[in-house]
């Protein structure tokens, strides 16, 4: 219990903080508000105080306080530098009247080169007129005249290149429009050359279907007369053979048979000659038949 009320009693500490630290940030801002808009002459606007408004307002008017600050520090030194300056100047005046060495004693020529010696002081950023501080100063100013010129070299070495890539990108370019000329003037040729590919590819195509047409009919008609792969080229040169042998074989048959048609008339004569004839020719069917099945067995 002890636990609980401490724990209750640290946030309420913590939230009376955060809310003092959040008032005095307002007050801070409307603080530094009303300086700036008092300033410029005008009254502060209305506007809401949010946390987040508040917060970026608080940082600005931190920042704006301390270059503020940091201004008025610069600025009193160089009111104090003023101030010395212009004591230094009139002991430096005194001193020169009291020599003789007035501004309104020296000659004209005088004067216009002390002004001349005075300018080419604050042109050089030097204090005082002495000829080393104007050595050293010259001798800076060739250095920084040094460091120039070699940065100009540098740059015109690198416009130089970039003069010559510029060169050559424009020759590449030239090249490239003449190429993209060239390949316009070509184009319809192409086209032409195109037309006429696709139109032969046309035929070719139809030439394609009426080959392959005409492929199937022959296969179709291959299987009707019972042709097959088996039947080579020499199996039909064999077969060729076999038929040149029966036709030897059957030449003297023929020729008795042509010799019958001398004979007289005779009918009995006649039938018995023709089926002789039968016969023999039944059986040379017989022996074709008999050499064709055993060149087709041999074959398979």
């Amino acid at each position: 219990m002890s636990d609980i009320i401490s724990g209750v009693d640290s946030m309420s500490v913590t939230e009376a903080k955060s809310s003092g630290s959040d008032a005095a940030r307002i007050a801070e801002v409307k603080t530094w508000l009303a300086s700036q808009f008092d300033a410029a002459g005008k009254g502060v606007p209305e506007f809401e105080y949010t946390p987040r408004n508040v917060a970026h307002l608080y940082n600005l008017a931190t920042v704006s306080q301390a270059k503020t600050q940091a201004a008025n520090i610069v600025a009193n030194d160089f009111r104090q530098k003023a101030v010395e300056y212009r004591a230094q100047a009139a002991r430096i005046r005194e001193i020169l009247e009291n020599v003789g060495l007035a501004q309104e004693s020296l000659p004209s020529n005088v004067v216009s080169s002390a002004q001349v010696l005075a300018n080419v002081a604050n042109l050089l950023n030097i204090r005082d007129t002495e000829l080393s501080s104007f050595l050293v100063a010259m001798g800076d100013l060739s250095l920084r005249k040094t460091g120039v010129e070699e940065k100009r070299a540098k740059v015109q070495k690198e416009s130089k290149i970039l003069l010559d890539y510029t060169r050559k990108a424009i020759a590449r370019l030239t090249y490239l429009k003449r190429t993209l000329t060239q390949l316009e003037d070509d184009v319809p040729p192409c086209e032409a050359q195109m037309e006429n590919w696709k139109t032969n590819l046309a035929v070719m195509a139809s030439k394609e279907r009426q080959y392959l047409q005409q492929y199937s009919n022959y296969k179709a008609l291959l299987n009707r007369v019972g042709y097959s792969p088996d039947i080579s080229h020499g199996v039909l040169v064999e077969m060729a053979e076999h038929r040149k042998d029966l036709e030897k074989k059957t030449k003297p048959i023929m020729d008795t048979l042509r010799s019958y048609q001398d004979l007289p008339p005779d009918k009995a004569l006649a039938t018995l000659a023709i089926e002789d004839k039968k016969r023999h020719y039944a059986a040379a069917e017989k022996y074709l038949e008999d050499v064709l099945h055993s060149a087709l067995t041999t074959t398979d």
